[in-house]
């Protein structure tokens, strides 16, 4: 199985190192690389312009814009759906088993 190791780092500089299994019929490791790395630095963007956004509102929108996405696959409802569920069960597994390394906050 095709793996990508990914290291997201937050504002905050909170830093997750995962290793996110992906699917076997993967096209391009590196675009999933790049496609992950864009749509975080977007919504990192959007949230410096905008101000103070919770994150069930990003989460809300992140679903929507999957389920469009998935929407516009050409295949059947049910073949879509769960193909969709797999990758986010896969990748919501793959984080959950990851440390959080936050940085070392203190005075000398």
């Amino acid at each position: 199985m095709k793996k990508l190791p990914y290291r997201a780092r937050t504002a905050t500089g909170d830093v997750f190192d995962v290793v996110f299994p992906l699917h076997e019929e993967t096209g391009s490791v590196v675009r999933v690389d790049q496609l992950v790395s864009a749509i975080l630095e977007a919504i990192d963007r959007d949230i410096a312009v905008a101000g103070e956004t919770s994150n069930g509102d990003v989460l809300q929108a992140a679903a929507m814009a999957l389920a469009i996405r998935a929407r516009m696959i050409h295949a059947p409802r049910d073949v879509k759906e769960q193909l969709t569920a797999e990758l986010v069960a896969a990748a919501l597994n793959a984080v959950a088993a990851v440390e959080r390394e936050s940085p070392t906050v203190g005075h000398a």
